[in-house]
């Protein structure tokens, strides 16, 4: 796994999320250190999706802050939250992919819109991206003519199509067989191994936890905050609390 800088890249502090007058998430602190695979984890209901959607700015803040790269997105004015923006991607849970686009175009469409470059230059950087997900010769298909896991991994090139410092992913093993799963988690150690990427990933899928996460936090729907935070392994094996062993050991509460 590629060595993690200890300094943070993303910094959540003090994060109150509502839906109307009902509290999501209440008063969360974390940070996401330079080339972590860390994960937000937790039982359904509890706010992990919720979480991201604010840490990516598509959800506004009740109060609190998040700071990415050195810009707080909540408080920055348009010009920066566009600059902060650029240095990540996301991957949607149902892969966002547009339906009448072959996946070339779907990878291109961020370079188009955000960078000046011309038209060779988009066509090579379209097929090196697919092509480090395992989609070379698929460029011309439509979504329609390729799996769920080939979705995943299309819209993991997309996502990568601006050489982001951070990869969000919304439950990226979501409707996938386990083999499936275990080759996109091979795909996270290699991007994150190979050029430094530091990925945030919802999920609860154990195996996938266990396998690819070097930093985790817990959430807790009752308390609406962080319940344990570490690697995953050592809160499976020294936390006390029951509901951290109930979702590590896979118990009925």
């Amino acid at each position: 796994m590629n060595t993690i800088n200890k300094t943070p890249i993303i910094s959540v502090k003090n994060l109150v999320a509502k839906y109307g007058e009902v509290t999501i998430l209440n008063n969360l602190t974390f940070d996401v250190n330079h080339g972590d695979i860390f994960v937000i984890l937790g039982t359904s209901g509890c706010g992990k999706s919720t979480l991201m959607r604010h840490m990516v700015g598509l959800n506004q803040v009740f109060s609190g802050n998040i700071e990415i790269d050195g810009i707080d997105i909540t408080t920055c004015n348009s010009a920066d939250f566009e600059i902060a923006s650029k240095n990540y991607g996301i991957l949607f849970q149902g892969s966002a992919l547009f339906g009448s686009m072959t996946l070339a175009e779907n990878v291109a469409l961020p370079l188009k819109d955000f960078t000046d470059l011309p038209s060779h230059a988009i066509d090579s950087i379209v097929k090196m991206k697919l092509h480090m997900v395992g989609l070379s010769g698929f460029e011309n298909h439509l979504p329609s003519e390729i799996s769920g896991g080939m979705k995943k991994r299309a819209g993991l090139a997309r996502a990568l199509a601006l050489n982001p410092k951070i990869l969000f992913l919304d439950e990226p093993s979501a409707g996938l067989d386990p083999v499936i799963s275990a080759g996109l988690d091979e795909l996270i150690l290699q991007i994150n191994k190979s050029i430094g990427t530091t990925l945030v990933i919802v999920t609860h899928e154990l195996e996938s936890i266990f396998t690819v996460a070097s930093r985790a936090i817990m959430l807790d729907k009752v308390s609406k905050g962080i319940i344990a935070e570490g690697h995953p392994k050592r809160l499976k094996e020294e936390s006390s609390l029951p509901a951290v062993q109930n979702f590590f050991n896979r118990r009925a509460e």
